[in-house]
């Protein structure tokens, strides 16, 4: 989604996506606009036998998510020279629209770690930019740094260096007075985070013994004090991380506090679309000590969702296909149109609980005589569906089936 920046250093959002398309062609990457036109491409460039190996490897990452072995043999196989170009042309616009606001906060770095850098794309985007600033790149994938150290000298840029680390298992040499780290922390996409106190909030209860259980099962924890100690006194540090979750989210920005980082700017999530995918990701965070900071306050509410606000007054003369409900909403803004509802009464409602926190209340019964059903659990997940009365037994019967999941789910 194009928009108008401010300038930074003489250089303008749009000059620095600009001189981004230019840098991801020189890599060989394309933007492609539709999912028959790239797998087509992908035939062209691999036999059956090589994507086959190829799908081989996604199913083993994907049913070991988190597994160090796994994760490098992927990264490993992907970093093949004549791979690049058609398997990163997935992410053109995540490079394009994460790699140009993250460049925006470097203009003053003059050391700067790249930590997870894969096979070097941004990281050899940010040296050109930066010329004057020292550039080290690192990932755990040997094949990936082998590759970035290769481009960059072809690029000719004598600013940057690559090395094979691992951050889960090595100290960083060194300190820098700008760390960036994109989807390098959070890698367990499974893990749920921190439930809420209960299925009527989104609030999290402080308590240090959940927050360092969440770090060390995640092993957020030991990558941010490696991160920490790797950072000049003064220094910025730019995260990109897969937390748009508040369960996610909550946990990830309390533990960045309290290792004394401050918001700088606004926390940005960022939308973009892997081919036909449209993906919400983020937040990006720019932070610093509180001498840099900007008073900002950690927000450990839900995101506005857009969705659409209950009007409960007229939500029977709005026009509607047959079959569908009056009213319905996924989002954690159901749970406000829920308090909204006048006169309710519930005709049944049930509440299960399980491991880590989780709990799940459902219910239906009728607000001023119109039927409704309302779910919510302490994962942030909400539903409210207000239908007529000519689906008021639908409704009932999708209330019997959430309530006997319950027991199952409870067991998980």
């Amino acid at each position: 989604m194009p928009r108008k920046e401010g300038s930074v250093a003489g250089v303008t959002y749009e000059e620095s996506q600009a001189s981004l398309r230019e840098h991801l062609a020189w890599w060989g990457l394309r933007h492609v606009e539709s999912d028959e036109a790239y797998f087509a491409w992908q035939r062209q460039v691999f036999t059956p036998q090589e994507l086959s190996s190829f799908h081989q490897h996604i199913d083993v990452k994907r049913r070991h998510s988190g597994d160090p072995a796994a994760e490098i043999a992927f990264y490993d196989l992907t970093a093949q020279p004549r791979s690049v170009p058609v398997l990163y042309s997935q992410r053109y616009e995540y490079y394009l629209q994460v790699g140009a606001r993250i460049a925006r906060h470097l203009r003053s770095a003059t050391t700067l770690l790249d930590v997870g850098c894969g096979i070097g794309i941004l990281t050899t985007f940010y040296a050109k930019q930066y010329p004057d600033c020292s550039v080290l790149g690192i990932d755990r994938s040997p094949a990936s740094i082998t590759l970035a150290q290769q481009r960059a000298e072809e690029l000719g840029l004598t600013n940057v260096r690559f090395e094979c680390v691992d951050l889960d298992r090595q100290d960083l040499e060194g300190r820098f007075d700008c760390l960036v780290a994109t989807h390098v922390l959070l890698q367990a996409e499974q893990e749920r985070g921190l439930s809420s106190r209960d299925w009527r909030t989104f609030e999290r209860t402080i308590d240090p013994a959940v927050q360092q259980a969440f770090e060390v099962r995640t092993g957020l924890g030991v990558k941010l004090d490696r991160l920490r100690a790797a950072c000049s006194l003064q220094g910025r540090v730019v995260l990109f991380e897969k937390a748009r979750q508040l369960a996610r989210r909550v946990p990830l920005q309390r533990a960045l506090a309290t290792r004394g980082w401050h918001l700088l700017a606004p926390t940005e999530s960022v939308r973009y679309r892997l081919i036909e995918e449209v993906t919400d990701d983020g937040p990006l965070y720019v932070l610093g000590p509180a001498a840099l900071g900007s008073g900002l306050p950690w927000d450990e509410s839900p995101e506005p969702d857009g969705a659409v606000p209950l009007d409960f007054a007229t939500v029977q003369r709005v026009g509607r296909k047959k079959g569908e409900p009056l009213y319905e909403n996924h989002t954690a803004s159901a749970q406000a149109a829920w308090q909204s509802l006048p006169n309710k009464g519930v005709i049944q409602e049930a509440t299960g609980s399980g491991a880590n926190g989780w709990s799940l209340h459902v219910e239906w019964g009728r607000a001023d005589r119109i039927p409704y059903l309302y779910c919510a659990d302490t994962f942030d997940r909400r539903q409210l569906v207000v239908v007529d009365e000519g689906q008021a037994a639908e409704l009932e019967v999708y209330y019997r089936e959430i309530a006997g999941s319950l027991r199952g789910e409870a067991g998980r």
